[in-house]
């Protein structure tokens, strides 16, 4: 397929550029004038910017798909207005300028953020989320993004939506890593304090099993539907207990309250009016972290083949990636899962 792919400079969106080129498919990927050098290998660039329609009815000409991964991906920008411009009014546009140049198939990346929390259970994407207090812009927004979407495949768009869960693995550090830092401070023996209690459970997702769900997710998604690309729910005690084995290293000892958390990343946050700079941590993003944010990847497993990486040789790769040598498991080469909880 000849497949236009927005957002392919970013964490993820590299990944699946070059999974889809990989895989035989002609890639063009459409970037703002100045990105075209950090486009991967085998890709072909197009200069453009997705809120402008002429620029993306030129590149979605000849097209036979269009995959959309671009947004706004922080925890703070200044101007809140602009997680509405990317992230809501840059759905629209493309899915628009799609339909009027008759795309046959449409891949839309969101995130299990969009579906909300789920204390005490685990969900999937049939979810009809009904708690609205928003703990970040970026949550906000790709919320209000995904009924987009779900709107325009009710009344016959042919786009697929995924979920990734939180992605983590080797890769440049950026605000879409989120689990980098924090596994770099690890390995520095710098974290020695966790946030809350460490009980809570959040959706890990592989980034080479996200790359290839997004290939599985074009060549066999059904339009229409929508698939959440997890991993194993794990808690931090879980994450912790995993790089102590891998690592031998000892993880942090002591907790922080969320009501501490909150309080400083407030702070932190009103400091950030000032400077200009993002804070480390604003209280939305320690917010976040007071929920459980479990799925369910059964549908994607079930209906496209999607694969899931066990957490403990995902950060084993991850580690590798980032210098660490870490043993693999006991046994044997690992294992791949169908689904995890």
């Amino acid at each position: 397929m000849r497949v236009l792919l927005t957002g392919a400079t970013g964490y993820v969106g590299s990944r699946v550029a070059a999974r889809l080129a990989a895989a035989g498919h002609v890639v063009l990927a459409l970037v703002r004038p100045g990105g075209e050098s950090r486009v991967p290998a085998g890709c072909r660039v197009v200069t453009g910017d997705i809120l402008d329609a002429g620029a993306l009815k030129r590149a979605l000409s000849g097209c036979d798909a269009l995959v959309h991964m671009a947004a706004l991906v922080k925890t703070w920008v200044r101007d809140a207005r602009e997680f509405d411009r990317v992230n809501i009014e840059g759905v629209a546009s493309v899915l628009r300028c799609a339909e009027e140049c008759g795309t046959g198939r449409i891949v839309y990346t969101s995130t299990i953020v969009a579906l909300g929390p789920t204390d005490g259970g685990i969900r999937d994407e049939t979810v009809d989320r009904s708690d609205f207090r928003f703990h970040t812009d970026y949550e906000r927004s790709k919320w209000v993004a995904d009924r987009l979407v779900r709107e325009r495949a009710a009344s016959g768009s042919p786009v697929t939506t995924l979920y990734p869960g939180v992605v983590y693995g080797a890769g440049a550090s950026t605000q879409g890593n989120l689990l980098r830092a924090t596994l770099e401070s690890y390995l520095k023996g710098r974290l020695r304090v966790r946030l809350g209690r460490g009980d809570l459970r959040i959706c890990y997702a592989f980034i080479d099993d996200v790359a290839e769900g997004h290939l599985l997710a074009l060549e066999k998604g059904a339009p229409g539907r929508g698939y959440i690309l997890g991993g194993e729910n794990a808690t931090q005690d879980r994450l912790f207990s995993i790089l102590h084995e891998l690592t031998g290293l000892r993880g942090p000892r002591r907790s922080m309250p969320y009501l501490a958390a909150e309080i400083a990343g407030r702070a932190l946050r009103a400091a950030s009016w000032l400077t200009g700079i993002a804070p480390a941590f604003p209280d939305g993003v320690v917010s976040t972290f007071r929920h459980e944010w479990a799925y369910s990847s059964d549908r994607a497993c079930r209906e496209i083949d999607y694969r899931i990486t066990p957490f403990h040789e995902g950060l084993r790769r991850t580690l590798a990636g980032m210098g660490h040598d870490a043993p693999g498991p006991a046994g044997g080469p690992p294992g791949v899962e169908r689904g995890a909880s």
